[in-house]
């Protein structure tokens, strides 16, 4: 399963419902610092449950350390600004999917320095901002989970 990357997310339970998230997909989650609350926070506890233990969750000072951490995969970068739908894409094991924080998005030159097909977009109805945070994610890794045929690493799913 791909890699999920949350760029300096701001808001304690969209990150709980995340981890909950990547622990029921099998994908990896990568938090990129600063975060806007505490590991340990109430919120963030609640909305993950009990599946910080189940998750895969690791923290990094930059982005460029957590990439050289994954080992450089494909970065695929989740935007309102994206001109390419996210289910127009082939999603591979080793990509690294990048969702920006929740009041201001990813920010424009890391947007700039990617190639225009690697910027993604999740439609909406005109005149809307985004969506969520943990539902985009949801949305985009379900999509990606669907595409590689539900590989659970040998578990037979239910």
């Amino acid at each position: 399963m791909f890699h999920v990357i949350l760029y300096q997310p701001e808001i304690p339970p969209n990150t709980g419902n995340v981890i909950r998230l990547c622990a029921n997909v099998g994908a990896p989650l990568h938090l990129i610092r600063p975060l806007g609350f505490a590991m340990d926070e109430k919120r963030l506890r609640r909305a993950g449950l009990d599946y910080h233990a189940l998750a895969r969750v690791s923290e990094h000072d930059s982005l460029e350390a957590c990439l050289e951490h994954i080992g450089a995969p494909r970065l695929l970068a989740v935007s309102t600004k994206g001109g390419q739908r996210y289910d127009s894409v082939q999603f591979g094991d080793d990509d690294a999917v990048l969702f920006g924080p929740e009041t201001r998005g990813l920010p424009r030159d890391l947007l700039d320095s990617l190639p225009e097909e690697q910027v993604l977009r999740i439609p909406m109805r005109a005149g809307n901002r985004s969506l969520n945070l943990s539902n985009a994610v949801a949305v985009v890794a379900y999509e990606g989970w669907r595409q590689l045929g539900f590989a659970t690493g040998g578990e037979q799913l239910e």
